[in-house]
């Protein structure tokens, strides 16, 4: 069990950079994958980045590549997402989410999930 609280949203001119923080509590939280979802309006949840339990791999969407960066800090229990460069396009609400398994899927396998932080990218 673990919950999950994002931070760092906020609205940022296009170009500009956000970090974007998720504190977990709990007693376990170098056991999950964590990763990073984004739903803008009008479409569907997508994938944006994840990072394996040590830190050490990392996974991230085609649309993010060379701009955005996952990290973690186990010993503070928080995951971190890094957006330079931010687009418009990249305007939605971030969750983080946590994955009790051991690869870094797209799409399956997080159990637990924030409330999420709306990030904003004006022209």
């Amino acid at each position: 069990q673990v919950q999950l609280v994002e931070s760092g949203g906020g609205l940022v001119q296009a170009g500009g950079s956000l970090r974007l923080s998720c504190a977990a509590s709990g007693r376990t939280f170098n056991v999950y994958v964590m990763g990073w979802f984004r739903q803008a309006p009008g479409k569907e949840r997508e994938f944006v980045a994840a990072i394996s339990r040590s830190g050490g791999s990392t996974n991230y969407a085609d649309s993010v590549k060379g701009r955005f960066t996952i990290s973690r800090d186990n010993a503070e229990n928080t995951v971190y997402l890094q957006m330079s460069s931010l687009k418009p396009e990249d305007t939605a609400v971030y969750y983080c989410a946590a994955n009790p398994g051991r690869l870094l899927p797209v799409k399956d396998g997080y159990a637990y999930w924030g409330q999420g932080t709306q990030v904003t990218v004006s022209s």
